[in-house]
């Protein structure tokens, strides 16, 4: 397929990049509708006199329409969208792309959408499409227990996964670890309940909070509930987490001052299941938290990692180092192209 690109782009230059100009229009207004043309020149980084000669194209050819609210895809342009969206997938090289970024990173596979998180929060809900699909084709029949952790970026996936992702299955949502001190809509006990709303399946919550002492929550360990949940998480079949960066998540939990001070000292710049790395994925703190470790994740069979935005670049390379082998990450271009140019040193 890609020497037939070529091929196109010997002969006609300029109709590959009209195609692959056309096409992101119609992708960014799917995310965006209803949408003016200032916002979405804005967001494209694009001229407003170049995106009404082609939004005028696009109107004629009604794939989209105008309103005071903005521009919205019809029927046909939605359909046009969707039937190009494997086409320029490869037109923009992702499989390339993919092939490359999980030899770089040292993992079995990547998934790339296009765009950039840190520009648009669209594109995590593509992210959260592309999650669904992947769980859907890859998590075999049968009754499986899905750990999860918390975070922005996981709470927004939360909302792309659908009631066809237990179709056969029994699918239970468990908190990946304690919980976390920061806002309940992304803890981990809201995004596990979340997911289970979506797919119409089960979940179960662990109340116990994270920055405690051994002494405070070793009695809340004996209680049949906690247990059973505990259990619960050591035999998940599934794990579905997030990245982020050291500072904003640290800030985030309201950790001690002192404690920041030592990672940013030690140039801390990611963090997940409570464990903080710096750029060579050297571990360099620790927070005690009850649930699953990263060493845990060599033996859940089917391990998802989602994060993008260029911002999050320095975090996914930096954790990378420590993730099994057989995780599958799923990013966008903003964060994929940072590592492989090597912007992330």
């Amino acid at each position: 397929m890609h020497s037939e690109f070529a091929w196109i782009e010997a002969i006609a230059p300029d109709m590959m990049g009209i195609i692959t100009k056309r096409y992101q229009i119609l992708q960014f207004i799917s995310w965006m509708a209803p949408v003016g043309r200032r916002n979405l020149a804005e967001q494209m980084k694009v001229s407003e006199r170049v995106l009404r000669t082609e939004t005028d194209f696009l109107r004629k050819q009604g794939l989209i329409e105008s309103s005071k609210s903005g521009m919205v895809l019809t029927s046909k342009g939605i359909e046009a969208f969707q039937g190009l969206e494997q086409l320029m997938n490869q037109l923009l090289g992702f499989k390339e792309d993919e092939k490359r970024l999980a030899a770089k990173l040292g993992i079995d596979h990547c998934l790339i959408v296009n765009g950039d998180a840190d520009q648009s929060s669209r594109v995590m809900d593509e992210m959260g499409k592309l999650l669904n699909q992947t769980l859907q084709v890859m998590l075999p029949s049968g009754r499986l227990t899905v750990a999860v952790m918390g975070g922005t970026t996981m709470a927004r996936v939360a909302t792309q996964l659908n009631y066809k992702l237990s179709a056969g299955r029994e699918l239970t949502f468990v908190p990946a670890r304690g919980g976390v001190g920061e806002a309940v809509a992304i803890q981990a006990n809201s995004v596990a309940a979340a997911m289970a709303e979506a797919t119409d399946s089960n979940y179960r919550v662990l109340y116990i909070p994270e920055n405690v002492s051994a002494k405070t929550y070793q009695p809340l360990l004996r209680e049949p509930a906690v247990q059973e949940v505990l259990q619960m998480i050591d035999n998940a079949q599934v794990v579905i987490h997030s990245i982020g960066d050291a500072l904003i998540m640290a800030k985030r939990r309201s950790m001690p001052a002192e404690t920041i001070r030592e990672l940013v000292e030690r140039s801390a710049v990611s963090e997940t299941f409570g464990t903080f790395f710096d750029a060579e994925g050297q571990v360099i703190y620790k927070i005690p938290r009850i649930g699953l470790q990263i060493p845990d994740l060599d033996h859940i069979p089917y391990v998802f990692a989602v994060a993008g935005g260029k911002s999050k670049a320095k975090a996914i390379a930096a954790y990378m180092k420590n993730a099994p082998a057989h995780t599958w990450l799923i990013t966008d271009v903003g964060a994929s192209t940072a590592i492989l140019t090597g912007e992330t040193r």
